[in-house]
């Protein structure tokens, strides 16, 4: 791995993201990237904030981009939020530079101006199509002045300028990550570096707040590799040395189809925070699509370690290792990482992170029997956001269908002697006053033997009928903790709106 592109120069890294909208995953994944090597190579990471598209700016979006890093524990040393030694951080406040360079690009004969009005512009590509030519600029307003430009159709005095690419030859550079890349000048586009608000596209922008900021190693989504050639013609036009380029590959759905900003909410890294993922678990899923982390106990070699953090991440990354292929998001991977880092949790740590769902449901974790609860529920739990919806039953009685007290294979009249039983022994546990767990297990394996349940399956049913009369649910937690923590005078009251409901089927 390259870790100087300047001379040798301290290891600095950015992560260059447009205030426009959400963060989407996939420049976390390049930060996270970006990170990693200003760990490993004790250099700098660096946020600049990309905002010359006016017409797509967001309010609150930038501070989006600083929250969504910092949940995942992503450290960065300089940036609009605390400042640098290369400060301004925000391109629309470095706007006379990007100005200055243009101007210098026309003056050196490697841009040009151009005076095409949008409307002209739409009938070539209509008509580039047409005649399934390259999509490209057609070069009208290159070596004419204003005035000779004016006798054209589709002038407009709104200029922009244009970088002119080389008509012959090919533009090939080495990418860390995919290897040698070659394009051919023929077919590249004389691409707009400034426009006519006088705001600079990212294509010039870039490249001059790369150089001046002295970034070492600029790492971006594939998105970003056809542009690549025009950024090494501006380097080349100005005699500045480029930056080691990588291009993060793709990150795909399970199905190997892109990830989509308007079809996949996970495409946002929101959701992640909302649907009760854990920072820990985004980050360790992340780590395992760029770095290979071997499992140390494991003597084995070659098998990957598959709990592990930033630290890991750092040291064992190497930006050739990733690959050009696809990274697939796979939610139900996360959704076991997540449920790895929950039960590795203290339960104080778990009531503490699972508060604000809880709250947001009506549900008081407050109430004496929630840690009791969350306890039980604790190794069942894939994501935070379950926790309501699980927890539910102990803090509320849930409506049912009469029918569902009502195993397979039993008539309701069995159902009802059942409850009967069931009802007799909590009374009688109740009157002792130890109601735990292991006073409850006893008495209902003698009601078992009792009712002539000699099966596995026939007292299944039992507890079926005493698990749905407790919590109106077919799955819970094991059955006595769970009537353990909801207490005597709960489980009474369920068990005899339960025998009412039983009544109303003519049991």
């Amino acid at each position: 791995m390259e870790v100087s592109g300047h001379g040798g120069s301290r290891v600095r890294v950015r992560l260059a993201p447009s205030p426009t909208g959400f963060v989407h995953i996939g420049n976390v994944l390049v930060a996270l990237v970006d990170a990693a090597i200003a760990r490993k190579f004790n250099g700098a990471f660096v946020i600049r904030i990309e905002d010359t598209d006016q017409k797509r700016f967001l309010e609150g979006a930038e501070q989006l981009i600083y929250d969504s890093l910092a949940w995942l524990g992503i450290e960065w040393q300089e940036g609009p939020d605390r400042g640098g030694p290369f400060a301004p951080y925000r391109q629309s406040e470095r706007l006379p530079r990007y100005l200055e360079v243009a101007e210098q690009l026309v003056a050196q004969g490697d841009a040009y101006r151009c005076w095409c009005s949008p409307e002209r512009l739409d009938e070539m590509r209509k008509a580039q199509q047409a005649a399934k030519l390259p999509p490209k600029y057609d070069r009208l307003c290159l070596g004419k002045s204003e005035t000779e430009r004016q006798a054209f159709g589709g002038y407009t005095e709104r200029s922009v300028i244009r970088l002119r690419m080389p008509d012959t030859g090919y533009t090939t550079f080495t990418d860390p990550i995919r290897g040698e890349m070659s394009f051919e000048n023929a077919l590249l586009d004389d691409r707009v570096l400034l426009k006519s608000d006088g705001f600079p596209t990212y294509n010039l922008a870039v490249v001059v707040d790369d150089h001046e900021m002295e970034i070492t190693h600029a790492i971006r989504g594939e998105e970003w590799l056809p542009s690549t050639p025009a950024h090494l013609r501006v380097y080349e036009a100005l005699a500045w040395t480029p930056p080691v380029i990588a291009h993060t590959p793709l990150l795909l759905n399970a199905d190997r189809g892109k990830i989509s900003k308007r079809k996949h909410p996970w495409a946002n890294m929101r959701w992640f925070q909302d649907e009760g993922f854990l920072p820990e678990a985004v980050l360790n899923y992340l780590g395992n699509l760029i770095a290979f982390v071997p499992d140390a106990e494991n003597p084995q070699q070659g098998v990957a370690r598959e709990l592990f953090g930033f630290a890991e991440i750092s040291e064992h990354f190497q930006l050739g290792s990733i690959g050009p292929s696809g990274k697939v998001v796979d939610l139900d991977r996360l959704d076991w990482l997540n449920g790895q880092y929950i039960r590795r949790m203290t339960l104080d740590e778990l009531a503490r992170r699972v508060d604000p769902f809880m709250t947001a449901a009506g549900l008081d974790t407050g109430n004496p029997i929630f840690m009791g609860a969350l306890a039980l529920e604790q190794e069942r739990l894939k994501r935070l956001s379950e926790a309501p919806s699980v927890l539910s039953i102990f803090f509320r009685e849930e409506a049912y269908a009469p029918e569902a007290l009502v195993p397979k294979g039993v008539t309701p009249e069995v159902a009802r002697q059942m409850l009967d039983g069931a009802i007799s022994v909590c009374e009688g546990v109740a009157a002792t006053g130890e109601w735990t767990a292991e006073t409850l297990e006893a008495p209902f394996r003698d009601l078992a033997i009792a009712l002539d349940l000699t099966t596995g399956k026939q007292r299944g049913q039992l507890f079926g009928v005493v698990r749905v009369a407790s919590t109106g649910r077919t799955a819970t937690p094991p059955l006595f903790d769970t009537m353990a923590i909801l207490g005597a005078e709960t489980i009474l009251k369920r068990l005899g709106h339960a025998r009412l409901l039983l009544a109303g089927l003519g049991v």
